[in-house]
Order: C-alpha cells, then structure tokens, then sequence
C-alpha cells in the first residue's frame, strides 16, 4: 500500500481522503435516485409514458456500464483525481440541466452525459483508497464509501421530493445539481490528498496491466469469478430491493404502507451493517469467510418468511437481519477483490469488476418480476434463498482462484 506524501498525522488524512471519497459517492447514488420520485410530474411535463422515462435510467445505467471499465484504464493511466473530479462535475451539470431543458430528447441526451460522469466513481475511488489510505485503516475506508453511496440512495427520494414541494421540481434539480459542483469544487481544493501512484510526480512500484497486459489481467480467472461474484450479489440484493414490497403486500394482504416497513428496515440494517462490516475487515485476513458466512445467514432468513409466514412485525425483523448482514458483505468483498489486484491497476480492476452491479441490476428485475408473475410471491424469498447459496459457491471459488500462483498479490 501506497500512502499519500503528508506531513499530515496519517489517521486524520485518511479520515479526510475517506470523507472526500464518501461524499463523492454519495452524490453518484443520490442523482441516481432523485429522477423516479418526479416521475409522476415528469410524465405529464414530457407528455411520456413510465416506460419512455424507464428509458432514461436504462440509458444512465447501460452508458456507466460500457463506460466504467475503460475509465479505469485511464484512471491507472493519468491518475484518479482530476477524473473523478470531472465526472462529479459532469453528473452534476447533467441532473442540474434536467430542469432547464424540459424536454424528452434532452432529457436523453443529458442521461448519456450523466452516465458518462457516473462512470468515475467505482475505478476512481477505489484506486484512490487503496493508494492514499494505511492498510490498517483499509476495511473502514471501503465501508465509509459504500455507507455513502447507501446514505444517497435513501436521502435522494425525501430530499428531492421537500425540494420540489418548497420550489419546483425544476428548481430541486437545479439546487441538487449545484452541491455536487460544490461539493467537486471541494475535491478541487483538496487534491493533494486523492494522489495515486499514477498521478504526475509520483512513481509506481509496479504500474500493472497497461494495454494488451491490462485485458489479459482482467480476462484472468480471479478477476471473472469477481465479476460473477459482484453479479450474483447484485441479483440476490436485487430480489429485496426490487419485489420484496409486492411479494408482502400479496401474503400478507396489507396496505402499500405497510408492505414497504420491511423493506425500509432491510436498507437502514444494511447501511448500520457496511460500517459494522468495515470494522471486521480491518481485523481479519479471512474476508471469504466474513462474505460467504453472511450469504449463509441471508440465505437462511430469506427461506424462513415463506416457510413460516410470521407475523409481520416478525417478518421486519427477519428483514433488517437480512439486511445488516448484506450490509456486513460489502467491506469484506471489496478487501477480496483488492487481494487480486495487483500494484497500479485498482482503476481498472474496480471498473471492471463493478460492473457486474450493471449486469445483475438488469437481470434481477426481469427474473423476480418473472418469478412473481408465476403466482407464488413466496417464490421471490426462496429465490433469493437461492441465489444466496450460488452466490457463497461463487465466493469460495473466487477466494480459491485468488491463491492461484499467476494471481497476483495486492500492494500492502
């Protein structure tokens, strides 16, 4: 591990670097969550339909897929910082033009702008932590910036929505694309502290997977099963984020209101449980351990609701200990991924790797829509039951094919 040239006290720099990281993903999350709440005005604004404005998104997600792992060639190749700040700044302007620019097409052409700026995030943020932060201090650093990115998708929704009560929907776009230039003039400001081995002026050890070597690295057999692995969670997650509401409302034959507590539960469990999840991965080597233990109990919980159909109020629990331990996953998972990656190609191995989120994003709603569809909302827990179990194979097998000798070990 690489850390940052300071005369400042290394446990407040990387407490600075993990904030500057955190908001920064924080703001990637919440723009993208803060169009759906305005669907319903968007709609009669644009004069579309639910299915042209789902478009949207697809083309915010599919842009940051293609894009990502390309992104973390350059950002291995000229630094992370100046990238990263461009691409909050570019998402930013994008969300923030939504409102001035009332129309369809627009809308669609600042949505591959969006994704463009999104796509920074993952490669960017994670070669900066892995340079700038101690080892010691690496598990907590992964989980503050995944807390943030949590922390993005649960704020956009109320916050756009009290904005759009107390001016207009044009102007809450507007106010929330400002922060995020404010918050990349922060960046700006502070750039000595988001330094990466590749940045001007600084030297790297091992300068790891450029060009053909860098396709050959990510095409090798640890960083596919981390794709897959990344995939699996992003489905299994997905059957909680996306049905779970329609699969209680339809057992338990309760209000909408109701339905959504569980679910309410699981995310806020989550978040307390990826800062809980840092802590341990700060104190332990085996991190295959931490995610495939915590894909066992998601398994468990997930098969007790429809094989014992509790109450309710019993179902939200069995929700939020589900979620906590998703939640306990993600430092853990990231720290694995590092393990495989080695010294110059965090950037590209991240961006690789994340898109699997993408891929899983896209699948899970056309399977547990499926699923629901057949008739037996039950179907939706077993199957996240059993994608939770595939998933622990998964990480088995990418913690086995990371002790291979061609695999190369992370810096430390």
């Amino acid at each position: 591990m690489t850390a940052i040239d300071s005369p400042m006290p290394s446990a407040r720099r990387d407490l600075k670097v993990m904030s500057l990281i955190g908001t920064a993903h924080f703001f990637s999350h919440f723009y993208i969550l803060v169009l759906p709440p305005l669907f319903p005005l968007l709609r009669d604004e644009y004069g579309v339909g639910y299915t042209a404005l789902g478009l949207a998104l697809a083309v915010l997600n599919g842009i940051t897929g293609l894009t990502q792992a390309p992104v973390g060639f350059l950002v291995d190749r000229f630094g992370a910082r100046a990238i990263l700040i461009a691409g909050l700044a570019l998402f930013s302007l994008a969300i923030g033009l939504v409102g001035l620019f009332p129309s369809y097409p627009m809308l669609l052409a600042l949505m591959v702008i969006a994704g463009l700026g999104n796509s920074v995030f993952h490669p960017a943020d994670y070669a900066v932590l892995s340079s700038a932060v101690e080892q010691r201090r690496m598990g907590r650093a992964f989980s503050i910036h995944t807390f943030g990115g949590y922390a993005g998708f649960a704020l956009a929704p109320p916050v756009i929505v009290f904005l759009t009560a107390l001016f207009d929907w044009r102007v809450a776009l507007a106010v929330a694309g400002a922060a995020g230039l404010l918050v990349s003039l922060l960046l700006a400001l502070d750039r000595d502290l988001l330094r990466t081995a590749a940045d001007p002026g600084r030297t790297s050890a091992s300068r790891a997977g450029q060009g053909i070597a860098g396709i050959r690295l990510l095409l090798s057999g640890p960083i596919l099963m981390a794709l897959l692995f990344f995939a699996m969670l992003a489905m299994s997650h997905g059957g909680y984020m996306s049905f779970s509401v329609a699969a209680i409302e339809a057992l338990y034959r309760v209000p909408l209101a109701e339905a959504n507590l569980p679910l309410t539960l699981f995310l806020a469990a989550s978040a307390i449980g990826v800062l809980a999840g840092g802590w341990v991965a700060d104190r332990t080597q085996q991190h295959h351990h931490v995610v495939g233990g915590s894909f066992l109990v998601v398994a468990l919980v997930s098969a007790l609701i429809p094989e014992l159909l509790p109450p309710l109020a019993l179902t939200a629990g069995l929700f939020a200990l589900a979620g906590f331990f998703s939640g306990v996953v993600a430092p853990s998972r990231d720290m694995m991924v590092r393990a495989v990656t080695p010294p110059g190609a965090s950037g590209k191995v991240f961006g690789f790797v994340t898109t699997g989120f993408n891929v899983g994003g896209i699948a899970a709603p056309l399977m547990f829509g499926a699923v629901l569809d057949y008739g037996d909302p039950g179907l939706v827990f077993w199957t996240v039951a059993a994608l939770s179990l595939l998933t622990l194979l998964v990480v088995y097998a990418t913690a086995r094919s990371g002790q291979q000798p061609h695999a190369a070990p992370a810096p430390r």
